[in-house]
């Protein structure tokens, strides 16, 4: 886009991990839960996604995943909110994560699809976002998992299912 007034500006770095740059070996014979463990306490990188939205805190279980970020105002759409996007990714992120949780140590997944209800508007004053996965419901070549993301006061603020494909 071509800029042709001059209007205050703001500005965020970012730094991250490449993904392949780091070592795998941490993470060799572990399972979903052990991988996203590894994440937690810091003996593997985060994704880049996770730097780049700014997400701060990721508790994990087998079966269920709760990741927070604070609400920004980076994250607004051109209307003054958080961008759907944000909040999809967020919902993408428990809801997968939670799925991850279950994998065995030859197991990937995939998502096939991401349902999405926005309920309230979220912006800068929502604070701290919680946005919980879980999953619903876990076969072997399928998974069905929930998210629903909350505002500092425990508003629900969005609610999504997934669909994950599960891969040997």
């Amino acid at each position: 886009m071509t800029q042709t007034q001059d209007f205050p500006t703001a500005s965020r770095t970012h730094s991250w991990t490449p993904p392949g740059a780091a070592d795998l070996t941490p993470l060799a014979g572990l399972d979903g839960l052990g991988q996203l463990q590894a994440m937690v306490s810091g003996d593997f990188p985060p994704p880049p996604v996770f730097t780049l939205l700014g997400m701060t805190r990721l508790d994990v279980e087998r079966g269920a995943v709760a990741v927070e970020m604070p609400a920004a105002e980076y994250h607004y759409n051109p209307l003054g909110g958080v961008h759907g996007g944000v909040i999809s990714t967020l919902l993408d992120t428990a809801a997968g994560c939670s799925v991850h949780s279950t994998l065995a140590d030859d197991e990937l997944y995939t998502s096939l699809d991401l349902t999405v209800k926005f309920l309230r508007p979220v912006t800068v004053d929502s604070g701290m976002l919680r946005c919980e996965g879980r999953v619903i419901q876990r076969g072997r070549r399928t998974a069905l998992a929930e998210a629903q993301l909350f505002d500092a006061d425990r508003r629900l603020l969005a609610h999504a299912t997934s669909s994950c494909l599960i891969l040997r």
